[in-house]
């Protein structure tokens, strides 16, 4: 869809996505952090499971378990605070910037255009 510029009509426009990209590294600290936390429990399934192959099983599963959590923490926040900046940016912000003439506008902006 091409969007052009509601003030110089230039279709030389962006979608800047600020609020996406601050939720998504947000979203990943806070989940990495919460897997990191939580993931005792997965260190303490890994290290159970590593039991077989002895202390450097214990050591090295126990490890995987905690890596395992973070990695899986930062994933799911980093995808929920991807949707949600994602729906500020559209709901919220100026989400458009023309790059003819600088103007930041919302898609809102252009619906009550159209209205009049």
């Amino acid at each position: 869809m091409s969007m052009s510029c509601p003030k110089c009509q230039s279709n030389n426009v962006i979608e800047k996505h600020q609020a996406r990209k601050i939720g998504g590294m947000i979203g990943t600290s806070a989940g990495t952090i919460s897997g990191v936390v939580t993931s005792l429990s997965g260190a303490e399934i890994g290290a159970s499971l590593g039991l077989f192959a002895g202390p450097a099983g214990v050591l090295v599963g126990g490890m995987a378990g905690a890596i395992v959590g973070g990695l899986i923490g930062g994933i799911t926040g980093c995808t929920a605070g991807v949707a949600l900046g994602d729906l500020v940016d559209h709901t919220v912000l100026d989400n458009y910037q023309c790059l003819s003439c600088q103007y930041s506008f919302s898609t809102k902006l252009l619906v009550r255009d159209e209205k009049d």
